[in-house]
Protein backbone atom coordinates (compact mmCIF):
# COMPACT_ATOMS: atom_id res chain seq x y z
CA UNK A 1 0.00 0.00 0.00
CA UNK A 2 1.38 3.50 -1.07
CA UNK A 3 -0.90 6.24 -0.28
CA UNK A 4 -0.90 8.88 -3.54
CA UNK A 5 -1.80 12.15 -1.35
CA UNK A 6 -1.23 13.79 -5.08
CA UNK A 7 -4.18 12.30 -6.61
CA UNK A 8 -7.62 13.09 -4.68
CA UNK A 9 -10.70 11.20 -5.61
CA UNK A 10 -14.37 11.66 -4.28
CA UNK A 11 -15.74 9.25 -2.11
CA UNK A 12 -19.34 10.47 -3.14
CA UNK A 13 -18.04 9.96 -6.79
CA UNK A 14 -16.75 6.72 -5.45
CA UNK A 15 -20.43 5.51 -4.59
CA UNK A 16 -22.40 6.64 -7.63
CA UNK A 17 -20.20 5.10 -9.84
CA UNK A 18 -20.27 1.70 -8.28
CA UNK A 19 -23.40 2.27 -7.93
CA UNK A 20 -23.51 1.89 -11.75
CA UNK A 21 -21.29 -0.59 -12.24
CA UNK A 22 -23.65 -3.10 -9.57
CA UNK A 23 -26.57 -1.97 -11.70
CA UNK A 24 -25.27 -3.77 -14.58
CA UNK A 25 -25.34 -7.36 -12.79
CA UNK A 26 -28.74 -6.91 -11.06
CA UNK A 27 -32.08 -5.24 -12.21
CA UNK A 28 -33.22 -5.12 -8.72
CA UNK A 29 -30.84 -2.66 -7.54
CA UNK A 30 -33.04 0.72 -7.31
CA UNK A 31 -31.60 4.22 -6.19
CA UNK A 32 -33.92 6.91 -4.60
CA UNK A 33 -32.74 10.18 -3.94
CA UNK A 34 -34.38 13.28 -2.42
CA UNK A 35 -33.66 16.24 -5.34
CA UNK A 36 -29.70 16.25 -4.56
CA UNK A 37 -28.59 13.49 -7.11
CA UNK A 38 -26.08 15.97 -8.28
CA UNK A 39 -24.49 16.28 -4.90
CA UNK A 40 -24.69 12.94 -3.77
CA UNK A 41 -23.60 11.37 -7.21
CA UNK A 42 -26.52 9.09 -7.60
CA UNK A 43 -26.86 11.05 -11.09
CA UNK A 44 -24.67 8.43 -12.32
CA UNK A 45 -27.03 5.64 -11.94
CA UNK A 46 -29.71 7.93 -13.14
CA UNK A 47 -28.24 8.37 -16.08
CA UNK A 48 -27.85 4.32 -16.56
CA UNK A 49 -30.79 3.06 -15.27
CA UNK A 50 -33.61 6.07 -15.42
CA UNK A 51 -36.29 3.57 -14.95
CA UNK A 52 -34.92 2.21 -11.80
CA UNK A 53 -34.14 5.58 -10.40
CA UNK A 54 -37.29 7.61 -8.30
CA UNK A 55 -36.49 11.43 -7.20
CA UNK A 56 -38.88 11.61 -3.90
CA UNK A 57 -37.97 15.48 -3.98
CA UNK A 58 -37.45 17.07 -0.77
CA UNK A 59 -39.67 14.60 1.18
CA UNK A 60 -36.99 12.12 3.50
CA UNK A 61 -39.51 10.48 5.38
CA UNK A 62 -41.04 9.10 2.02
CA UNK A 63 -37.79 8.66 0.87
CA UNK A 64 -37.33 6.05 3.54
CA UNK A 65 -40.30 4.55 3.24
CA UNK A 66 -40.70 4.14 -0.37
CA UNK A 67 -37.58 2.35 0.28
CA UNK A 68 -39.26 0.12 2.71
CA UNK A 69 -41.71 -0.89 0.36
CA UNK A 70 -39.90 -1.58 -2.61
CA UNK A 71 -36.92 -3.73 -0.51
CA UNK A 72 -40.36 -5.79 0.55
CA UNK A 73 -40.65 -6.64 -2.78
CA UNK A 74 -37.66 -8.07 -3.73
CA UNK A 75 -35.79 -4.63 -4.42
CA UNK A 76 -32.34 -3.55 -3.52
CA UNK A 77 -32.61 -0.12 -2.37
CA UNK A 78 -29.66 2.29 -2.07
CA UNK A 79 -31.17 5.60 -0.39
CA UNK A 80 -29.23 9.39 -0.60
CA UNK A 81 -29.42 12.40 0.52
CA UNK A 82 -27.78 14.25 3.09
CA UNK A 83 -26.47 12.50 6.24
CA UNK A 84 -28.09 15.29 8.25
CA UNK A 85 -31.53 14.65 6.60
CA UNK A 86 -30.85 11.02 6.06
CA UNK A 87 -30.48 10.32 9.64
CA UNK A 88 -32.20 13.31 11.56
CA UNK A 89 -35.04 13.90 9.63
CA UNK A 90 -35.65 9.87 8.83
CA UNK A 91 -35.07 8.65 12.43
CA UNK A 92 -38.62 7.20 13.36
CA UNK A 93 -38.68 5.44 9.85
CA UNK A 94 -35.27 4.18 10.15
CA UNK A 95 -35.75 2.93 13.51
CA UNK A 96 -39.47 1.78 13.22
CA UNK A 97 -39.67 0.61 9.63
CA UNK A 98 -36.39 -0.27 8.30
CA UNK A 99 -34.61 -1.54 11.54
CA UNK A 100 -37.00 -2.91 13.53
CA UNK A 101 -38.06 -5.57 10.61
CA UNK A 102 -34.06 -5.75 9.52
CA UNK A 103 -35.31 -4.59 6.05
CA UNK A 104 -32.62 -4.81 3.37
CA UNK A 105 -31.84 -0.69 2.65
CA UNK A 106 -29.07 0.69 2.41
CA UNK A 107 -28.89 4.27 3.21
CA UNK A 108 -26.15 6.79 1.96
CA UNK A 109 -25.11 9.60 4.13
CA UNK A 110 -23.29 12.09 1.96
CA UNK A 111 -21.38 15.39 3.25
CA UNK A 112 -21.04 14.64 6.45
CA UNK A 113 -18.97 16.29 9.26
CA UNK A 114 -17.52 19.71 8.90
CA UNK A 115 -15.62 19.15 6.22
CA UNK A 116 -19.20 19.75 4.58
CA UNK A 117 -17.55 23.51 4.85
CA UNK A 118 -19.43 26.41 3.88
CA UNK A 119 -22.85 25.15 4.20
CA UNK A 120 -22.29 25.36 7.98
CA UNK A 121 -24.17 24.02 11.10
CA UNK A 122 -27.45 23.12 9.69
CA UNK A 123 -25.50 21.27 7.18
CA UNK A 124 -23.06 19.65 8.62
CA UNK A 125 -23.74 16.11 10.18
CA UNK A 126 -22.00 15.26 13.40
CA UNK A 127 -23.92 12.80 15.17
CA UNK A 128 -25.16 10.54 12.65
CA UNK A 129 -22.71 7.45 12.96
CA UNK A 130 -24.05 7.81 16.70
CA UNK A 131 -27.56 7.79 15.63
CA UNK A 132 -27.36 4.81 13.46
CA UNK A 133 -25.01 2.85 15.47
CA UNK A 134 -27.26 3.35 18.23
CA UNK A 135 -30.07 1.21 16.07
CA UNK A 136 -30.18 -2.86 16.32
CA UNK A 137 -29.45 -4.55 13.13
CA UNK A 138 -27.72 -1.55 11.41
CA UNK A 139 -24.18 -2.12 9.84
CA UNK A 140 -22.18 1.66 9.94
CA UNK A 141 -19.47 2.23 7.55
CA UNK A 142 -17.52 5.57 7.54
CA UNK A 143 -14.94 4.93 4.06
CA UNK A 144 -11.95 6.96 4.26
CA UNK A 145 -11.02 7.11 0.42
CA UNK A 146 -12.50 6.62 -2.96
CA UNK A 147 -11.08 2.83 -3.52
CA UNK A 148 -12.76 1.52 0.56
CA UNK A 149 -16.03 3.55 -0.80
CA UNK A 150 -16.51 1.44 -3.94
CA UNK A 151 -15.55 -1.82 -1.96
CA UNK A 152 -18.05 -0.79 1.04
CA UNK A 153 -20.96 -0.49 -1.21
CA UNK A 154 -20.20 -3.52 -3.47
CA UNK A 155 -20.48 -5.35 0.56
CA UNK A 156 -23.51 -3.38 1.31
CA UNK A 157 -25.02 -4.65 -1.93
CA UNK A 158 -24.30 -8.14 -0.77
CA UNK A 159 -25.26 -7.56 2.96
CA UNK A 160 -28.86 -8.77 3.70
CA UNK A 161 -30.50 -5.85 6.12
CA UNK A 162 -29.90 -2.29 6.84
CA UNK A 163 -26.86 -0.47 6.01
CA UNK A 164 -25.41 3.04 6.48
CA UNK A 165 -22.63 4.21 4.62
CA UNK A 166 -21.06 7.81 5.38
CA UNK A 167 -19.88 9.76 2.49
CA UNK A 168 -18.45 13.85 2.62
CA UNK A 169 -18.31 16.43 0.07
CA UNK A 170 -14.61 16.83 -0.29
CA UNK A 171 -12.13 15.23 -2.05
CA UNK A 172 -9.76 12.97 -0.25
CA UNK A 173 -6.19 11.75 -0.75
CA UNK A 174 -5.93 7.64 -2.04
CA UNK A 175 -4.90 5.41 0.32
CA UNK A 176 -5.76 2.25 -1.07
CA UNK A 177 -5.43 0.85 -4.22
CA UNK A 178 -6.61 -1.81 -6.40
CA UNK A 179 -5.23 -4.49 -4.67
CA UNK A 180 -6.99 -3.50 -1.22
CA UNK A 181 -10.00 -6.22 -0.15
CA UNK A 182 -12.63 -4.75 2.42
CA UNK A 183 -13.11 -6.70 5.36
CA UNK A 184 -16.30 -6.00 7.02
CA UNK A 185 -15.13 -7.90 10.12
CA UNK A 186 -11.69 -6.64 10.23
CA UNK A 187 -9.73 -3.08 10.77
CA UNK A 188 -7.31 -2.18 8.91
CA UNK A 189 -3.13 -2.15 10.29
CA UNK A 190 -1.51 0.64 8.86
CA UNK A 191 1.41 1.05 10.68
CA UNK A 192 3.00 -1.25 13.57
CA UNK A 193 4.13 0.69 16.51
CA UNK A 194 4.83 0.63 20.48
CA UNK A 195 4.73 3.68 21.59
CA UNK A 196 1.11 4.87 21.12
CA UNK A 197 -2.15 3.89 19.30
CA UNK A 198 -3.95 5.97 16.63
CA UNK A 199 -7.60 4.72 15.51
CA UNK A 200 -9.33 7.08 12.67
CA UNK A 201 -11.84 6.54 9.94
CA UNK A 202 -14.01 8.52 7.14
CA UNK A 203 -12.98 11.40 5.14
CA UNK A 204 -10.11 13.07 8.03
CA UNK A 205 -7.98 10.02 7.87
CA UNK A 206 -5.40 11.41 5.31
CA UNK A 207 -4.89 14.62 7.96
CA UNK A 208 -4.05 11.37 10.86
CA UNK A 209 -1.98 9.92 8.00
CA UNK A 210 -0.13 12.87 7.65
CA UNK A 211 0.13 13.40 11.34
CA UNK A 212 1.40 10.01 12.18
CA UNK A 213 3.98 10.38 9.54
CA UNK A 214 5.24 13.30 11.05
CA UNK A 215 5.09 11.69 14.37
CA UNK A 216 7.20 8.75 12.70
CA UNK A 217 9.91 11.25 11.61
CA UNK A 218 9.83 12.22 15.53
CA UNK A 219 11.03 9.20 16.89
CA UNK A 220 7.62 8.51 17.91
CA UNK A 221 6.55 5.09 16.95
CA UNK A 222 2.85 4.61 16.03
CA UNK A 223 0.46 1.31 15.78
CA UNK A 224 -1.93 3.47 13.16
CA UNK A 225 -5.67 1.41 12.56
CA UNK A 226 -8.17 2.34 9.67
CA UNK A 227 -11.58 1.34 11.06
CA UNK A 228 -14.06 1.74 8.18
CA UNK A 229 -16.92 -0.36 9.99
CA UNK A 230 -17.37 1.09 13.07
CA UNK A 231 -20.37 -1.20 13.60
CA UNK A 232 -19.37 -4.25 14.01
CA UNK A 233 -16.57 -3.27 15.72
CA UNK A 234 -13.53 -5.28 15.05
CA UNK A 235 -12.56 -5.46 19.00
CA UNK A 236 -9.96 -7.77 18.44
CA UNK A 237 -7.37 -5.80 16.83
CA UNK A 238 -8.26 -3.06 19.23
CA UNK A 239 -7.61 -4.69 22.08
CA UNK A 240 -4.45 -6.47 20.83
CA UNK A 241 -2.93 -2.72 20.45
CA UNK A 242 -4.04 -1.27 23.14
CA UNK A 243 -2.35 -3.98 25.02
CA UNK A 244 1.05 -3.22 23.56
CA UNK A 245 1.09 0.56 23.56
CA UNK A 246 -1.15 1.24 26.84
CA UNK A 247 -2.12 4.51 25.42
CA UNK A 248 -5.25 5.17 22.43
CA UNK A 249 -5.92 8.07 20.06
CA UNK A 250 -8.66 7.66 18.23
CA UNK A 251 -9.71 10.86 15.49
CA UNK A 252 -13.00 11.56 13.92
CA UNK A 253 -15.00 14.09 11.80
CA UNK A 254 -17.91 13.42 14.26
CA UNK A 255 -18.85 14.75 17.46
CA UNK A 256 -16.42 12.27 20.33
CA UNK A 257 -19.83 11.20 21.54
CA UNK A 258 -20.96 8.25 20.07
CA UNK A 259 -19.09 7.66 16.81
CA UNK A 260 -15.91 5.91 16.33
CA UNK A 261 -14.43 7.26 20.06
CA UNK A 262 -17.24 5.99 21.84
CA UNK A 263 -17.13 2.76 19.97
CA UNK A 264 -13.69 2.33 21.28
CA UNK A 265 -13.86 3.85 24.57
CA UNK A 266 -16.72 1.20 25.02
CA UNK A 267 -14.82 -1.44 23.53
CA UNK A 268 -11.40 -1.20 25.95
CA UNK A 269 -13.63 -0.38 29.11
CA UNK A 270 -14.75 -3.67 28.95
CA UNK A 271 -11.85 -5.97 28.03
CA UNK A 272 -8.32 -3.71 28.12
CA UNK A 273 -8.65 -0.63 30.38
CA UNK A 274 -5.94 1.78 29.21
CA UNK A 275 -5.61 6.19 28.64
CA UNK A 276 -7.57 6.96 25.43
CA UNK A 277 -8.03 10.60 24.12
CA UNK A 278 -10.80 11.23 21.54
CA UNK A 279 -10.32 13.80 18.77
CA UNK A 280 -13.34 15.25 17.28
CA UNK A 281 -15.99 17.74 17.60
CA UNK A 282 -16.52 18.28 21.54
CA UNK A 283 -20.35 18.47 21.82
CA UNK A 284 -20.58 21.68 20.21
CA UNK A 285 -22.31 22.36 16.12
CA UNK A 286 -20.43 23.19 13.89
CA UNK A 287 -19.69 26.42 11.89
CA UNK A 288 -19.32 27.93 8.06
CA UNK A 289 -16.06 28.13 6.75
CA UNK A 290 -14.07 26.13 4.23
CA UNK A 291 -12.99 22.81 4.78
CA UNK A 292 -9.63 23.78 5.61
CA UNK A 293 -10.01 26.50 8.03
CA UNK A 294 -12.44 24.39 9.90
CA UNK A 295 -9.95 21.50 10.27
CA UNK A 296 -7.70 24.05 11.68
CA UNK A 297 -10.60 25.81 13.80
CA UNK A 298 -11.27 22.19 15.38
CA UNK A 299 -7.54 21.24 15.63
CA UNK A 300 -7.98 17.91 13.50
CA UNK A 301 -5.88 18.96 10.82
CA UNK A 302 -2.41 17.02 10.58
CA UNK A 303 -0.32 19.59 12.12
CA UNK A 304 -2.42 19.87 14.79
CA UNK A 305 -3.24 16.16 15.22
CA UNK A 306 0.79 15.72 15.41
CA UNK A 307 0.95 18.41 18.56
CA UNK A 308 -1.59 17.02 20.15
CA UNK A 309 -0.45 13.99 19.97
CA UNK A 310 3.17 14.69 21.07
CA UNK A 311 1.38 16.30 24.05
CA UNK A 312 0.28 13.54 25.42
CA UNK A 313 3.22 11.31 24.56
CA UNK A 314 5.47 13.80 26.85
Amino acid sequence: MQPDFTNKKSIRAAIGEELAELGKTDDNIVVLDADLSGSTKTSIFANSFPGRFFNLGIAEQDLVTTALGLSLTGKIPFIATFAVFATGRTYDQIRNSVCYQNANVKIIGAHGGITVGEDGASHQALEDVALMRLLPNMTVISPCDYEQAKQAVKYAYKCNGPVYIRSSRIDVPSIFDSEYIFNPHKAVKINDGKDITVIASGDIFSEVYRAVKNLSELGISVDFINVPVIKPLDKNTIIESAEKTNLVVTVEDHSIIGGLGSAVAECLSENCPVLLYRFGINDQFGQSGTPKELLSFYKLDAENITKRILEIVK
